[in-house]
């Protein structure tokens, strides 16, 4: 049986050597493969490919608490429709409209895409998260190279917290009824 211990001088010699490039824990194994077999001297393949219609555009589905927002975004002026109404119609609130315009701020991109949506269910804020949410999908589907700063961000992670519903016995998820004592 052999000895699989090692002494302190050869810990040394190793912390001398130089080190291999660690691997980027944003690869996937298909990334690694294609690297392996095109060889050091190509350029790296961008990880996805871009997914546009017919007419140019970039779809994707945006979801926050309850609401949900259709997004489809193409090159033009920084327009963005939401229902058929202008951004500032439609989200009165400053607030609203800065978070809907994150993702392009992030992807330094802004005023370089029109934005149509339709947006469901649920309030202001919940669809202004939707609709945030529906554009940063939608550009990492323009433009893939994006993909890295906008997740970087966290805005293509999906908002999971919704309201909690309503049980049986009690005024609303958890606050219970007034108590009388008389």
């Amino acid at each position: 049986m052999s000895d699989n211990r090692q002494s302190l001088s050869d810990l040394a010699d190793l912390a001398n050597q130089p080190r291999a490039a660690a691997p980027v824990a944003t690869a996937t194994l298909g990334d690694a493969l294609a690297a392996s077999t095109s060889g050091p001297a190509s350029e790296p393949a961008p990880l996805r490919e871009a997914i546009i219609d017919k007419q140019g555009r970039a779809y994707a589905t945006g979801r926050r608490k309850d609401a949900v927002a259709r997004v489809w975004i193409k090159p033009g002026s920084g327009k963005i429709t939401i229902n058929g109404r202008d951004q500032e119609v439609y989200f009165a609130r400053p607030t609203l409209r800065l978070v809907i315009n994150q993702p392009f701020g992030v992807a330094e991109r802004e005023g370089q895409y029109d934005v149509i949506c339709t947006v469901k269910g649920g309030g202001l804020s919940g669809q202004a998260g939707a609709v945030k949410h529906g554009i940063s999908q939608a550009l990492t589907r323009y433009e893939p190279v994006l993909r890295a700063p906008v997740k970087a961000a966290g805005f293509l992670t999906r908002d999971s917290r919704t309201v909690e519903r309503k049980k049986y016995g009690r005024a609303k998820a958890r606050r219970s009824f007034q108590f009388s004592k008389r």
